[in-house]
């Protein structure tokens, strides 16, 4: 099982699952941290939410995104909710929820705040009809998450495992 960590975030990547976490440049927007995990080869240049892998999937692909969003947030009714949910179930899925809607997958989008730092937790499965089998693999890559405090530069705390 590999493990990669950047920006206060840890993941233990379940089998199957590749992953990255990263910063964009200031220049294209939002210079907070964003993972992206999928269980297909992630392109070089996708939105951070999959724009350009979605349509890569296969239908027994996942793909997830956990997106930090600014300071500004924190307290707001949008991230009201502590700690990201422990896991999912088929029924949280559906195909209305995506951002690009592509026929027979289906997605799910958490709004939550954990360690001080609001996120939102974005999973794509690539055959609503399969959920059932998708969903599982969606919440071992969510438990494999640990999210630390924002630190200024230079430090580096322990991660939290939930």
């Amino acid at each position: 099982m590999a493990t990669i960590g950047a920006h206060g975030i840890v993941a233990r990547l379940p089998e199957g699952f590749e992953g990255r976490i990263f910063v964009r440049p200031s220049s294209l927007g939002s210079t907070y941290p964003v993972a992206q995990f999928a269980t297909f080869p992630l392109p070089d240049d996708i939105g951070d939410f999959g724009s350009g892998a979605v349509n890569l999937m296969g239908s027994e692909d996942v793909f997830a995104t956990l997106f930090e969003y600014g300071p500004e947030s924190l307290g707001t009714a949008l991230f009201a909710r502590q700690g990201r949910p422990e896991t999912f179930s088929p029924q949280d899925f559906s195909p209305i929820v995506l951002r690009r809607g592509l026929v027979g997958q289906s997605g799910t989008q958490w709004f939550f705040t954990e360690a001080g730092r609001p996120f939102s937790f974005y999973a794509v499965l690539g055959s609503h009809v399969l959920r059932d089998r998708l969903v599982p693999r969606v919440n071992m890559l969510l438990a494999s998450l640990a999210l630390s405090p924002a630190l200024a530069a230079g430090t580096a705390p322990a991660p939290r495992w939930n």
